[in-house]
């Protein structure tokens, strides 16, 4: 039954049958038509009131529940529904499992057409919460008020925050209390940061007026117990930072890696600007499987150690390697996977973009004493060519683990034109992953695929394909 609320429309009583892409849940309208809806689990009963119209389908929000999931849990953060960052956390672990393999699964077989063998399942992470070892706040003097401060009529004399950035608006903070994400010392470094800054009137930043001194906090961890904190300041005020960081230094002394960042441009990335140590060291360590990775504030490194360890393995092991094989690494980052691999080679050659990340797994490669790999920098789709092949060798085996968007078509072919007979696509987005395996299906045979849960608590999920050149083409 439907009911019309001027262009809007209610659906009552509707259960929500599955969950879809980025964390939406699925249900279907009396008309047919689907509906996606934000902040429902399936087996949910619900009221929708719709806010979008489409030719093929709705987009709603479940406004009364009339019976709930019996795959619901209760979310342990406060901060949940608010916070776009956990948006799954209202259902029970076992079935985030269960819909991530499947998304996989689907976007391979729909998006894909591959024909896939008996399909492993997915690879749990043993840590549900206080996983990640990167978090990234934001301060603003104009934070994000709740429903009922702005019901209320009292004037709200602090309004600064430190937190995160509300789904789909660029310009509010929501202040977080605690986060579930990363491990202690995280949310004491971050509300004694708050704390301090407040009481000692350092100017929060205000993005839509570009003022304030307070830009953002990074907080990393690592597997060997090192911590780095950055502060970003809008502009040079050395009293006012000196006492801000002296105060950060003194608090908090396990800290190893204590920096800065001095950015007055119109958005607050990094990459572009001088990091400088205020004290300690400019780095911090991780660890694994006896190697070290040296990691700065610029650093790509992935955000779940214990869960990277696990897709490392399962990539190695899908190479098969026996130490004859001459392996690319493509999109190499910081040469993490590409050391990994190493000592199962003869010799690894490793392409990046970022020529930041090239220097630094040149410099993890020889403090690891790993000398049969090499890193190259530039655009994949024009430095991964023919005579680069000629100049390096023709490859037994290919890793890549390109970004979000997946490969370019060229890298693709190139692929193709070299067919080598094993490549491993690791890849943290089935579909793209899917369009790519669709250009090479005429050539390679999907033989292994393997999903990791990197993010409990998100739709997020990274998936292993093994692709082994097809018997007639060998």
């Amino acid at each position: 039954m439907a009911k019309r609320r001027a262009t809007k429309q209610v659906f009552e009583n509707i259960e929500v049958l599955d969950a879809g892409a980025k964390g939406k849940t699925i249900a279907k309208a009396p008309d047919g038509k689907v509906i996606f809806i934000p902040n429902a689990v399936p087996g949910d009963v619900v009221d929708i009131q719709t806010f979008k119209k489409r030719k093929a389908y709705y987009e709603g929000k479940a406004t009364v529940f009339h019976k709930l999931s019996d795959k619901r849990t209760e979310p342990v953060c406060d901060h949940f529904g608010t916070c776009g960052g956990c948006k799954w956390q209202d259902m029970a672990y076992e079935h985030q499992l269960f819909y991530k393999q499947k998304e996989v699964t689907n976007n391979l077989i729909r998006i894909g057409h591959v024909e896939l063998p008996e399909v492993t399942p997915i690879l749990a992470s043993k840590k549900q919460y206080f996983y990640r070892n990167k978090m990234e706040f934001s301060f603003s003097d104009s934070r994000w008020l709740t429903l009922e401060e702005v019901q209320s009529t009292e004037d709200i004399e602090n309004r600064n925050a430190l937190g995160f950035h509300i789904p789909g608006m660029w310009d509010k903070i929501l202040d977080v209390k605690k986060c579930h994400l990363q491990d202690d010392p995280s949310n004491a470094i971050r509300n004694a940061v708050k704390t301090f800054s407040i009481e000692n009137d350092l100017a929060f930043f205000n993005t839509r007026n570009q003022t304030g001194l307070l830009r953002t906090m990074m907080i990393r961890t690592s597997s060997t117990g090192d911590i780095m904190v950055m502060i970003q300041f809008f502009k040079e005020d050395k009293a006012k930072r000196e006492l801000l960081l002296d105060y950060i230094a003194v608090t908090f002394p396990e800290i190893t890696s204590l920096q800065y960042v001095i950015n007055g441009k119109g958005n607050d990335t990094i990459y572009d600007q001088d990091v400088i140590c205020y004290k300690g060291t400019d780095h911090i360590f991780e660890e694994m499987e006896g190697l070290k990775f040296k990691i700065n504030a610029k650093s790509f490194y992935q955000t779940n150690s214990d869960q990277a360890f696990e897709l490392y393995k399962i990539t190695r092991d899908f190479a098969g390697l026996t130490g004859n094989e001459l392996v690319y690494d493509l999109y190499t980052g910081t040469g993490t996977i590409a050391q990994f691999v190493a000592k199962n080679a003869s010799k690894v050659i490793g392409v990046e973009s970022v020529p930041d990340a090239i220097t630094a797994a040149k410099e993890n490669a020889k403090l690891n004493q790993i000398s049969n790999v090499a890193f190259y920098v530039g655009d994949m789709k024009q430095v991964f060519n023919s005579e680069f092949i000629q100049a390096h060798g023709q490859p037994d085996v290919i890793i890549t683990d390109p970004p979000r968007d997946g490969m370019h078509k060229d890298v693709v072919q190139q692929i193709l034109d070299i067919a080598p007979k094993k490549v491993v696509y690791v890849s943290c987005n089935s579909a793209t992953q899917a369009r790519d395996l669709s250009l090479m299906d005429a050539m390679y045979k999907v033989t292994k695929t393997q999903a990791v849960d990197m993010f409990p608590q998100t739709f997020h999920v990274e998936n292993v394909v093994l692709l082994e050149l097809r018997s007639s083409l060998l």
